[in-house]
């Protein structure tokens, strides 16, 4: 493991966290040269998820400083390797979570490199040849051509940045409980956040009756004129609970803090599934009877394979599905940081990398 190797000669400006402060500052770095398979971006936005807050605070206890964030990248191409067939100079371009996989197992031959137990990740990662990966909080980034995906003409390229993380997490699990090509059902979404406002647009742009449970009543309004959502369940509500138990088919759990899994999965009816997608610091609850007297499920699962990240951009386009942003500088990207940490965002924040937005709400 190295920060750089002799084949890093490309100097690039981006911004770093460099202590369990989290405080991100200027950071000049090295990037490697365009490889066969390379190709080189020009970053234009970067969403800032919640896993860039755990990463430059430690939370988990796995950051490598310094540290250059950001897994939620959109640029243009600049260059292109030899190798390369499907991109082109100029080309509108997105960059998700992952860097590498081995490109040889059985979920990397199937199109789930998500799952590859060799996965590398855009920033906090070690690329094939040793050295720490960097993120998207920076200027230019170089990518295999195979873990980039194409965007849609039509959309935001800043309201896209979010896709390839909280869209991605959120489409994955809908595709896998065949719930993109079967309309009709009734789903819940808990958490109104960054991954919850993304779950609704695609959930109703699929045909099913979306439920939005959170704690926050304030919210119901925008769940259901802005977003789109059908009902609103207030979780502590005791009356509106029970008014809804096995009442939904499925349920998207978008939470990062922990909470008590059971007076959600009474909702569920029998033989409903409840799909956990974030990622709280501390064990969650789960109580055995609500599972075992509805014949319930929960299971998990993170974001997806390529292939299916550039599925998801293409429903995006069809459908028109972007993020509901805010996009702010980089100097504002500590102030967002702290924002985001107090639930303060709607829904995501996108750093205008390249100054090109001159709109703050999107």
């Amino acid at each position: 493991m190295a920060q750089t190797t002799p084949n890093h000669t490309q100097t690039v400006a981006g911004w770093a966290a460099h202590d369990p402060s989290g405080k991100i500052t200027p950071y000049i770095f090295k990037r490697r040269e365009n490889g066969v398979d390379d190709v080189t971006i020009k970053i234009m936005y970067c969403g800032i998820c919640h896993t860039d807050l755990h990463h430059v605070r430690n939370d988990w206890g796995i950051t490598m400083y310094p540290v250059v964030p950001g897994h939620e990248i959109t640029g243009v191409v600049t260059k292109v390797g030899s190798n390369v067939k499907s991109f082109k100079i100029g080309d509108k371009v997105g960059v998700g979570c992952i860097a590498a996989s081995c490109l040889k197992c059985e979920f990397c031959k199937s199109s789930q490199e998500n799952y590859c137990d060799q996965l590398q990740f855009v920033y906090n990662g070690i690329f094939w040849d040793g050295s720490i990966t960097y993120g998207g909080y920076s200027e230019m980034l170089v990518a295999d051509h195979r873990y980039v995906v194409h965007l849609p003409e039509n959309l935001s390229m800043a309201a896209t940045a979010p896709l390839l993380c909280a869209g991605i997490t959120v489409f994955t699990s809908l595709k896998d409980n065949n719930l993109t090509e079967s309309p009709g059902k009734k789903i819940g979404v808990v958490g109104l956040g960054g991954l919850g406002h993304v779950a609704i647009k695609f959930g109703k742009a699929f045909g099913h009756h979306v439920t939005v449970i959170s704690t926050s009543p304030s919210k119901e309004k925008e769940a259901r004129e802005f977003l789109g959502a059908d009902d609103f369940i207030v979780s502590f509500n005791e009356e509106q609970m029970k008014a809804g138990t096995r009442t939904l088919d499925f349920i998207l759990d978008t939470v990062a803090a922990k909470h008590s899994l059971g007076p959600i999965l009474e909702l569920l009816k029998v033989n409903g599934t409840l799909s956990f997608v974030a990622a709280p610091d501390k064990p969650l609850e789960l109580p055995a009877f609500p599972l075992i007297f509805g014949k319930r499920s929960v299971k998990g699962s993170i974001i997806g394979g390529m292939k299916e990240t550039q599925e998801m951009m293409d429903v995006c386009g069809k459908y028109n599905i972007t993020c509901n942003i805010e996009v702010i500088k980089p100097d504002q990207i500590n102030e967002a940081l702290d924002r985001l940490a107090r639930n303060d965002v709607r829904y995501r924040f996108v750093i205008d990398i390249a100054g090109e937005d001159s709109a703050n709400i999107h």
